[in-house]
């Protein structure tokens, strides 16, 4: 068995907010963390050597995409993902669950996987636990998810024990397959499994407990951040962190915004994942330390002297104004998504690295509840 990637260094003492280190084969990741989404092995709109500028640890891809373009044997001819995206550093693949469970017109769910069609040209695929371990073996990644089945929400007890049960059966399958197939790039992979069940705690506290015979290298809470009040969404990841094994890395994914991210750290939180970020810069909105700033507006046009957030060291912050970017947006240039991602990674990314400091200090509790606020309003 492999040795556990994550070491946990300290717990604060007011709150469950935790420093912690991911070891692996392409580097370490210092939790808590924020992994930059590349979907398709490449993050929206900016080049590695922006992310490796703005320092992201971890970067994650997916499976479900990657099986369909380039192919995953491609990506494992060229020696894996980092050798063909060119970012060397950690990487992790999600399973392609959620593609299934957003794409639900275009699939069939059977006892031993999901039949789908592709989104791109309407043919007719299977995954099942193998197969999906398969294709995350040839992509490399550091670290690969379960084939889950992501529960909607709303969902009665009985619709979300019923979901539940494919997750559990495919996550043994998905371990069994494992065993038997080796890694494929002379690196180790690290396997982590999902706990899903609703809003159901009872169901919740059962994955937990399944999850927790089969051992996986880490634990990650799927099924969150699906239409539910984002209270409800905080109270499931309270409820799970205290079920869930100390010496393990905890990811919640697919969350979120700035401000999600500072609660779900307080509530014990190690890795979060989303494409808000990049989307949100390039639909006209960036994350600042003042608040929400919808630079596409007209009342920015004339603000030539002034940066998107003068507290933002990164790239775009330090070059250019809130009236250029403006003025890029409504130009239609290319140039003004790239510099609104680059500005909206480098906030998350410092926001977490601040966010392990305050821990360190062991003062986060008050710094992030004082924090909150400010990133959820909007600026006029």
């Amino acid at each position: 068995m492999q040795k556990n990637p994550f070491e946990l260094l300290k717990t604060s003492e007011k709150s469950k907010a935790r420093l912690g280190k991911l070891t692996t084969a392409h580097g370490v990741v210092n939790t808590p963390i924020f992994m930059p989404v590349g979907t398709a092995a490449t993050v929206k709109g900016v080049m590695p050597r922006d992310l490796k500028e703005m320092q992201a640890e971890i970067i994650l891809a997916n499976t479900y995409h990657l099986y369909l373009r380039p192919g995953t044997d491609v990506i494992a001819t060229a020696g894996g993902v980092q050798k063909f995206s060119g970012f060397n550093g950690p990487m992790l693949t999600d399973s392609g669950g959620f593609q299934v469970w957003s794409l639900k017109d275009l699939r069939k769910i059977k006892k031993d996987g999901v039949e789908f069609r592709s989104h791109l040209d309407g043919s007719k695929h299977f995954f099942s636990p193998a197969s999906v371990m398969k294709a995350q073996r040839e992509i490399g990644a550091d670290i690969i998810m379960a084939f889950d089945e992501c529960t909607p929400y709303p969902s009665t007890l009985e619709e979300a024990k019923h979901s539940l049960a494919y997750t559990e059966r495919w996550t043994r399958e998905a371990m069994e397959w494992l065993k038997e197939n080796p890694p494929l790039h002379g690196y180790p992979q690290y396997f982590f499994g999902i706990v899903q069940g609703g809003m159901h705690k009872e169901l919740r506290a059962k994955a937990i407990e399944t999850l927790k015979e089969l051992s996986p290298d880490g634990y990650a809470l799927g099924g969150l951040s699906v239409g539910e009040p984002p209270e409800v969404m905080y109270e499931i990841a309270d409820f799970c962190t205290d079920l869930l094994p100390q010496d393990r890395a905890r990811y919640v994914m697919g969350v979120g915004t700035p401000w999600n991210l500072l609660e779900l750290i307080l509530r014990g939180v190690d890795m979060c994942d989303c494409v808000m970020p990049s989307r949100n810069a390039r639909n006209g909105m960036l994350f600042t330390s003042q608040g929400v700033l919808r630079y596409k507006a007209g009342r920015y046009a004339r603000i030539v002297d002034e940066a998107p957030d003068p507290e933002c060291s990164c790239y775009t912050c330090r070059n250019f104004s809130k009236a250029y970017l403006r003025h890029l947006f409504q130009a239609g240039e290319m140039l003004g998504m790239t510099l609104a991602t680059i500005h909206n990674l480098h906030f998350y990314l410092e926001l977490m690295r601040r966010a392990k400091q305050k821990i360190a200090e062991g003062v986060f509790e008050e710094w992030a509840l004082e924090q909150i606020p400010i990133l959820q309003r909007d600026i006029p």
